[in-house]
């Protein structure tokens, strides 16, 4: 077996199928098992983002076969979600349709049961990692920087992935199908799809999100360089044969239109706010695998004193974790702050559309059991916050002025180090004496603020937040390998 011409040994190969074999027997895999999609539009997001949920069964539309493509996906975290939105929303702006297919919506699919199983060890490692420094020094961060980017890992995936092929197999060959997840990638081309985009999610370069036959689609020239290279995706120190220059592409940043459309106006508003000593206004966005939960705690107990003299105020979307809305409800009402919370789509997007020209303050909670309205509500609060409080994950990438706390794997760091290098956020401020001191700044001090926004509109100019488009752009006229 070969990966881009690097030779594999044939004892990683006889794993990996042992592996893959060890999978079709405990899930009961059914390889000539059909996928008849027709489509609806999404519940929550059809009429913002355009989105149709691929559905099994004759009462949905016929598939179109011209101006549409298909955004191949997993809720795992909301890492691969977001950037599927991205697309949806330049597609939609652009006239496409965008076909949603999770692998995880089929939940008796053989790749439906293989994802759950390997997102509830995920879910856990990045809970553990956060609650004991020895496992995330140890093992969790040298796993997610060095284990997940070798080759070999790769291996293992590919042939893992033919389980999945089956999620593909129906749909029409036309269309293209752009996947945020390279699980998704490989088994589109398991499936004899040529079509095949793979969006990389991060900024740091992992063996585990090669798809040999997909076209790579990358958001950094440093991320580029690592992908083109195959750089320590073997023995460190040693060269691979590359990835071809046709096989991948810098796009940019993975940004949703109404985001990129109003930045020189969010940005505005948040100078006048600066300017007028309006309460600095706070966006924390919780993660999709729940994590972080003190750290916020120990956040929102610094910010407290700010929010009571009206110096900040606090957005906290809670995303679809209910334990963690409990908690911070609870550890509110104990600070005394006045709070409001959201439940309901329409409660929170309408909340967010009119935060953009009124004046705000306190706290307001957000929490959804559905996953598309506890993912976008992050987005829509972005345009009317100041400050995003996030780990350095795909929000990373987002044109909003961000305060970068702690990762949660090694993989995340390069996210930071892109962003305070682009000029639209800090640094990772890794321990609470540095998250304190950023707050501090941010709350007393404008020139951050000042600096952030002046980057973010700099780096529009320059097209550094035009990934999603481009991606399109490149799905429409890609024709695969012949």
């Amino acid at each position: 077996m070969k990966i881009f011409n690097n030779n594999i040994p044939s004892a990683i190969e006889r794993r990996a199928i042992r592996k893959r074999d060890s999978f079709a027997k405990k899930f009961k895999h059914d390889d000539t098992r059909r996928f008849p999609y027709t489509a609806e539009a999404n519940q929550t997001l059809g009429k913002i983002l355009g989105i149709h949920n691929l559905i099994l069964g004759p009462w949905g539309e016929p598939l179109k076969t011209k101006k549409a493509l298909v955004l191949g996906t997993i809720r795992m975290g909301y890492g691969h979600y977001r950037p599927a939105m991205s697309i949806a929303s330049a597609a939609h702006s652009m006239g496409i349709t965008p076909y949603w297919l999770d692998i995880l919506a089929y939940e008796d699919s053989t790749g439906a049961k293989i994802v759950r199983h390997i997102e509830k060890l995920y879910s856990l490692g990045s809970r553990l990692s956060q609650k004991s420094a020895l496992f995330n020094t140890l093992y969790w961060e040298p796993l997610m920087a060095e284990g997940m980017k070798k080759l070999s890992t790769n291996v293992e995936f590919t042939y893992m992935c033919e389980l999945m092929a089956p999620l593909f197999r129906d749909l029409p060959d036309e269309l293209p199908v752009i996947a945020t997840h390279a699980w998704a990638a490989l088994a589109a081309l398991k499936a004899n799809k040529s079509r095949v985009i793979n969006m990389i999610p991060d900024n740091w370069p992992l063996g585990l999100h090669l798809t040999e036959g997909a076209l790579h689609c990358v958001q950094t020239p440093s991320v580029y360089m690592g992908y083109r290279t195959l750089k320590n995706m073997d023995k460190k120190g040693k060269a691979l044969s590359p990835i071809p220059a046709t096989d991948i592409a810098m796009v940019g940043h993975n940004i949703d239109h109404e985001l990129v459309t109003n930045i020189e106006k969010d940005c505005a508003s948040r100078i006048r706010r600066m300017k007028s000593k309006k309460p600095r206004r706070f966006l924390i966005s919780i993660g999709g695998a729940g994590a972080q939960l003190d750290l916020t705690l120990a956040i929102i107990e610094h910010l407290a004193p700010y929010i009571q003299k009206d110096a900040a105020m606090l957005f906290v979307n809670c995303g679809d974790h209910q334990n963690v809305y409990e908690a911070i409800k609870k550890k509110i009402d104990s600070l005394s702050l006045s709070s409001s919370s959201y439940l309901e789509w329409k409660d929170a997007h309408s909340f967010a559309s009119t935060a953009l020209s009124r004046d705000v303050s306190g706290t307001h909670l957000f929490f959804n059991r559905d996953i598309f309205a506890a993912v976008y509500t992050t987005n829509c609060l972005m345009r009317a916050s100041d400050v995003l409080i996030t780990k350095p994950s795909e929000l990373a990438f987002y044109p909003v002025p961000k305060l970068l706390i702690k990762r949660v794997g090694g993989h995340e760091a390069w996210g930071a180090i892109r962003s305070s290098e682009v000029g639209d956020g800090t640094l990772e401020c890794e321990t609470g004496d540095f998250i304190v001191q950023a707050i501090d700044l941010l709350v007393n001090e404008d020139d951050l603020l000042s600096m952030y926004c002046e980057h973010i509109v700099k780096q529009k100019k320059i097209g550094t937040y035009d990934g999603a488009y481009n991606v399109v752009t490149r799905a429409m006229k890609w024709q695969g390998h012949a």
